[in-house]
């Protein structure tokens, strides 16, 4: 187990420093000068002299040669320190910081959802025997992966803000204002749980073990929650770790549509800004959020399949 978890720290290390070393590419390689657009503060670029674009290319760094800036600025990340924001001057870990809480609530309850769903979709999906009842459960989750996510979020403002007036159309703090933007978020992460979930389980179904237990005298019902549930959760287990670290990336559209303070919206103003420090210190977050739920997620399935050996699976 310490060697395996090593090994899990270390790959996870390893993504993290390709997560940054990739968004410091492709963020320098972006056309137009962040710190022009910094200098200009949203007015004529044309009017910033260059004096002033050189104390602040002095200021930030950008004087320097570009593997001189990737390696002081990855020294500086590897403590905490991504620098300081080039719209506001905030220093990142603190502009992240004070946003994270609204988004983790958010991504939070929105995982629940889709989990609940998405298993208790699959769960009956396979169980009944009802035909018609069955395609319809089944054909929920394509639905729900081909809508546009900013569609989904407008159509549920639309019918439970504007015309019932159950829920209000922008989402605050309150439990009332999570409702529709965790739904919207939910949804299609639930869908994909729920094909993956529902695939496994009717393979399962067919296995030797399950006409065995059914022999024994056990209930349908039974061996369809105990035995074939069980051992189906290890695909939809690797699921959530994968779409987990989605969440973040769904939030920056969930987010705006609904008008919620978070990492979405800080995305936003980043990315429209050419903030660079913003940005890609909320990359790193983002690569931080799918390792951790993914190791949590390997740690897990052992425990749920003894079949699932750490050896064998991940070595």
């Amino acid at each position: 187990m310490a060697r395996y978890i090593g090994i899990r720290v270390l790959m996870a290390l390893l993504v993290l420093w390709a997560a940054y070393t990739v968004s410091f590419i492709i963020l320098y390689m972006i056309p137009g000068d962040p710190v022009l657009a910094m200098a200009a503060g949203g007015g004529d670029p044309s009017a910033v002299d260059e004096e002033t674009l050189a104390t602040y290319r002095e200021a930030y760094g950008f004087n320097d040669p570009l593997i001189v800036q990737y390696f002081n600025r990855l020294g500086a990340a590897i403590t905490g320190d991504f620098g300081e924001s080039m719209r506001t001057g905030q220093p990142v870990s603190t502009a992240i910081a004070e946003v994270i809480p609204s988004t983790a609530q958010l991504a939070g309850v929105a995982l629940l959802l889709a989990v609940v769903l998405g298993a208790a979709i699959a769960m009956l999906a396979t169980y009944t025997n009802i035909t018609w009842l069955k395609n319809l459960l089944l054909s929920l989750p394509p639905l729900a992966i081909s809508l546009p996510t900013f569609f989904i979020g407008l159509l549920l403002i639309q019918v439970f803000s504007f015309q019932l007036g159950w829920l209000p159309a922008l989402g605050g703090a309150n439990l009332a204002g999570i409702i529709l933007p965790a739904i919207t978020l939910s949804l299609p992460i639930g869908a994909v749980i729920c094909q993956v979930f529902a695939s496994s389980l009717e393979r399962s179904s067919a296995e030797s073990y399950v006409n065995t237990a059914r022999a024994k005298g056990l209930n349908r019902f039974t061996v369809h929650l105990r035995h074939v549930a069980r051992t189906s959760l290890v695909p939809a287990l690797s699921m959530v770790g994968l779409v987990a670290g989605g969440l973040l990336a769904g939030s920056v559209i969930v987010e705006t549509v609904f008008s919620r303070p978070g990492v979405g919206q800080l995305t936003v103003q980043a990315v429209s800004t050419q903030d660079l420090p913003v940005v890609q210190g909320i990359v790193v977050l983002a690569a931080v959020v799918f390792v951790t739920v993914n190791l949590l997620v390997d740690l897990v399935l052992p425990a749920i399949d003894p079949r699932v050996r750490l050896g064998r699976r991940f070595a």
